[in-house]
């Protein structure tokens, strides 16, 4: 149950006049408690907001995620990207017991089945190609992919999800890793899938939740996006958001099946949790399989 309280000093302490007209839990989240609340100014016009306070997960692995949150949402709505405005940080613990963030309440929604999904897929890619089109340089503060996955195939897990060929993917990796990175580093989001991105109208208008911001290779992105979008859309979507990708861009694409494995590594042992239900969860699961079975192929020659 919510606590009015709290909201209530948030909205003073922004403005000492404003009023508190409401707060409501938006669900979806993992990660983050995300919560909604709509006050009244001193004119009298009222505007909805969120606040986002991150999960102990992400604060044990950065301290200062609320603030590298809100310094990152400030250099992309800068840049002219499609994200909600960052309005106002607190890191002082004296409202709630952690640091959060103030950003703009979108009026948008996930869509995952467009009427036009040919559009879909050209907005998808565009905005992925325009997130890639910033360079490193900007984000510094953000962590890096390459210590990331360095981390990651450190050690093997003393298990593995042979369900989901765990093993036999990891085998191809960590023969070759560290991979050598032929393009240059760019922002990634860490979680473009269609769950964080909004729409109103058809148009994509926000893209949501970037507390998994990271800097690196823009391929290891494109490949999370592929098996996204072919478990969301098909095969035939994946290709060709696949296409318009490429022509938006100028990279070398000679590693993307090995970030298509490491993509495919993620649902390890969270499929199921993912999937939500059986049906989905098997069509996940088939479509992971020709997912890899694709990528050794094209390996194998």
């Amino acid at each position: 149950m919510l606590t009015i309280e709290p909201f209530e000093r948030l909205v003073q302490k922004m403005d000492a006049q404003n009023r508190l007209l409401r707060v409501w839990p938006l669900t979806g989240g993992v990660s983050a408690q995300v919560t909604a609340f709509e006050m009244a100014h001193p004119d009298g016009q009222a505007q909805k907001m969120i606040v986002r306070r991150h999960g102990e997960v992400d604060r044990k692995q950065n301290p200062q995620i609320a603030t590298d949150e809100f310094k990152l949402l400030q250099h992309l709505k800068s840049a002219g990207l499609a994200v909600p405005i960052p309005y106002y940080l607190d890191t002082s613990c004296e409202i709630f017991p952690i640091p959060y963030l103030v950003i703009e309440y979108v009026e948008g929604a996930t869509d995952f089945a467009p009427e036009n999904l040919a559009d879909y897929l050209r907005q998808y890619a565009t905005h992925l190609a325009q997130i890639h089109g910033l360079p490193d340089a900007d984000f510094d503060f953000l962590p890096r992919q390459s210590d990331i996955y360095a981390n990651k195939f450190k050690q093997r897990p003393a298990q593995v999800d042979d369900s989901l060929s765990e093993g036999q993917i990891r085998d191809v990796l960590e023969a070759i890793w560290p991979l050598t990175q032929h393009n240059p580093s760019v922002l990634l989001h860490g979680d473009f899938w269609p769950g964080n991105l909004l729409w109103n109208g058809g148009k994509l208008i926000a893209i949501i939740d970037w507390e998994d911001a990271r800097t690196g290779d823009p391929l290891s992105e494109l490949a999370n996006s592929r098996l996204e979008i072919l478990w969301a859309f098909g095969v035939e979507a994946m290709e060709s958001f696949t296409q318009l990708y490429q022509s938006l861009t100028d990279l070398d694409y000679a590693n993307l099946p090995y970030w298509d494995l490491c993509a495919a590594l993620r649902p390890a042992f969270k499929i199921a949790e993912w999937a939500g239900d059986e049906v989905a969860e098997k069509r996940m699961r088939e479509r992971h399989a020709w997912f890899i079975a694709q990528v050794f192929q094209k390996l194998s020659k």
